[in-house]
C-alpha cells in the first residue's frame, strides 16, 4: 500500500513538474513511479511521449513497447510508438504499426498522414500518393497530408505538383514547419535562385537563428554568384554555434574561391578533425590552399593524403599534379596528367598541362602534339594557343606560329598576350631571316 501510495505521489509531482516545463525532473518522477508499480500501461505511456518530447525517441520506444504489452490496444500509444519508430529510422516496422492502427480504426486519419510519408521516405512512392487520395476522404484540410506527398512528389522531379501542395500546406497552416524551405529547394534545384532565396529567407523568419537555414542561404549565395552575402551568412552561423565545422568547411570553400587562401586555411585547417567523414574534400581544398601560398611540399602532402582516401580521382590528380609542375617536378607531374587521360581524354586541361610537362623536359613535338589534342577538344582554349605558339617560336617553325596566331586572334582578337605574341613573331623572324642571309656575306669576308 505504500508503495502504491508513493508511486501516485511521484505520478502527481511529475504532473506539476510537466506544466512547470521542467521536463527531465518529470522523466525521474515518472521514472520512480513505475519502479514502484512497474504494471501501469498508461504510466509507461506518459514516460514514452514524455521521452519522445525530449527528443529520446529511442528510450521512448522502450516505454511505448512496454505500455503495449499491458495493453494493446491504445490508439495514441499505437500512434506514438509508430512516429517514434518513424523518427529513428526503423520505416518498415513504423509502417506495421500505422498500418495496424488503420485495421482497428480505419476511420483515423493520422494514420493514412504518416503513411504517406513512410512511405515516401521508403521511396515508394505511388502508394504514398495512394494512400493521401485515401486521406481525403477523411479531412481534405490536413497540412501534414500535404506536405509528405508534396515531398514523395518533388523527390520524384514533379515540381509544379509539389509546388502545389507545399502551398496548400501553407494555406492551411501559415507557420507549418519546413514548408517554405522544401519550396525554395525545389526552386533552387530547377535553377530558380531568387524566388529559393526569397522562402528561405521566409523560413527564416519562421525559425530565426536556425543554422541549417542560414547555411542553405550561404549555398544559394554561392550558387547566385554572391560569394560576400555567402560569408555574412556563415559568419553568422560561428557566432551562433562556433563548433558548427560544416559552416566552418563552407567559409574556408568560399574564402578560398575568393582568393583568401590563408582566412581558408584556418578555416579548413579547424574543419579537418570535426568533419573526418569530409576528409578528402577538406584534405584537398587544403592542398588548394597551400598550393595557391607557394607552400608546394604541403600542399603535396594534402592532396596525396586525399588521394588516399579515393584513389586516382581526376580532380585531386590535376591538383597533384599543378603542385609537381608548380615545383619544377615535370616528369611526376606528366605522370599525374597521364593518369587523368587514361580516365578522360577529352580533358583539355590535363592534355595542356602535360604539353607543358612534356616541352619542359625537352620533349617539343610530343609537348606539340598534346597543345593540338587541348585546342581540340576546347576550340577556344587561348592559354593552349599561347603556349602552342610560344613552342613553335622556340623550334623556329615560322609558319605554324603564325597559323596559331590567327586562329588565337580570331577567338580572341583583343588579346594582349598573343598581340605580344605577334610581334614577337615579326620580330624574331625578321631577325632569324636577316641572320640566313648574311650568313654567305659573313663567309666571303672571313676568307
Amino acid at each position: 500500500m505504500n508503495d502504491w501510495f508513493e508511486a501516485e505521489q511521484r505520478l502527481e509531482r511529475a504532473q506539476q513538474l510537466c506544466e512547470s516545463h521542467r521536463w527531465d525532473e518529470a522523466v525521474l518522477e515518472i521514472e520512480a513511479a513505475i519502479a514502484l508499480n512497474p504494471n501501469n500501461s498508461s504510466w509507461h505511456a506518459q514516460h514514452g511521449f514524455l521521452l519522445d518530447e525530449l527528443e529520446r525517441p529511442e528510450e521512448a520506444i522502450d516505454a511505448f513497447e512496454r505500455a503495449i504489452e499491458l495493453e494493446r490496444g491504445d490508439r495514441d500509444v499505437l500512434m506514438g510508438l509508430g512516429v517514434a519508430l518513424a523518427r529513428v529510422g526503423r520505416l518498415v516496422r513504423a509502417l506495421e504499426i500505422f498500418e495496424e492502427i488503420g485495421h482497428r480504426y480505419p476511420d483515423f486519419e493520422p494514420s493514412y498522414c504518416f503513411r504517406i510519408r513512410v512511405f515516401a521516405k521508403l521511396g515508394r512512392h505511388e502508394q504514398a500518393e495512394e494512400m493521401f487520395y485515401q486521406a481525403q476522404e477523411f479531412a481534405t484540410d490536413c497540412p501534414q497530408c500535404f506536405y509528405h506527398v508534396g515531398m514523395s512528389l518533388a523527390a520524384r522531379g514533379k515540381t509544379e505538383r509539389a509546388l502545389f501542395c507545399f502551398r496548400r500546406a501553407l494555406e492551411l497552416e501559415p507557420s507549418f514547419p519546413s514548408v517554405n524551405e522544401q519550396i525554395a529547394k525545389v526552386y533552387r534545384e530547377t535553377g530558380e535562385l531568387e524566388k529559393a532565396r526569397e522562402y528561405m529567407l521566409a523560413e527564416l523568419r519562421e525559425a530565426p537563428g536556425d543554422t541549417e537555414v542560414l547555411l542553405e542561404l550561404a549555398e544559394i549565395a554561392v550558387e547566385s554568384g554572391n560569394p560576400e552575402s555567402a560569408i555574412d551568412r556563415l559568419g553568422q552561423i560561428l557566432e551562433l554555434d562556433p563548433e558548427h565545422s560544416a559552416a566552418r568547411f563552407q567559409l574556408g570553400e568560399v574564402l578560398l574561391a575568393t582568393g583568401e587562401p590563408a582566412r581558408a586555411l584556418e578555416c579548413l585547417e579547424a574543419a579537418r578533425t570535426e568533419l573526418p567523414e569530409r576528409s578528402y574534400d577538406i584534405e584537398l581544398r587544403m592542398g588548394e590552399a597551400h598550393l595557391r601560398l607557394g607552400q608546394f611540399r604541403a600542399a603535396r602532402r594534402c592532396i596525396e593524403a586525399a588521394l588516399s582516401e579515393v584513389a586516382d580521382q581526376p580532380q585531386a590528380l590535376m591538383l597533384l599534379g599543378d603542385a609537381l609542375l608548380a615545383d619544377r617536378k615535370f616528369a611526376d607531374a606528366a605522370n599525374c596528367f597521364r593518369k587523368v587521360l587514361a580516365q578522360d581524354n577529352e580533358s583539355a586541361t590535363a592534355h595542356q598541362c602535360l604539353a607543358v610537362c612534356l616541352i619542359r623536359t625537352g620533349r617539343c613535338e610530343a609537348g606539340l602534339d598534346h597543345f593540338a589534342e587541348a585546342i581540340r577538344c576546347r576550340p577556344d582554349y587561348i592559354q593552349a594557343i599561347q603556349n602552342a605558339v610560344l613552342a613553335y617560336l622556340h623550334l623556329r617553325r615560322w609558319s605554324e606560329a603564325r597559323a596559331m596566331l590567327e586562329r588565337g586572334l580570331r577567338v580572341d582578337p583583343d588579346n594582349r598576350i598573343l598581340t605580344l605574341l605577334k610581334r614577337r613573331w615579326l620580330r624574331v623572324r625578321a631577325h632569324y631571316m636577316l641572320r640566313r642571309l648574311l650568313r654567305p656575306v659573313r663567309f666571303l669576308f672571313r676568307r
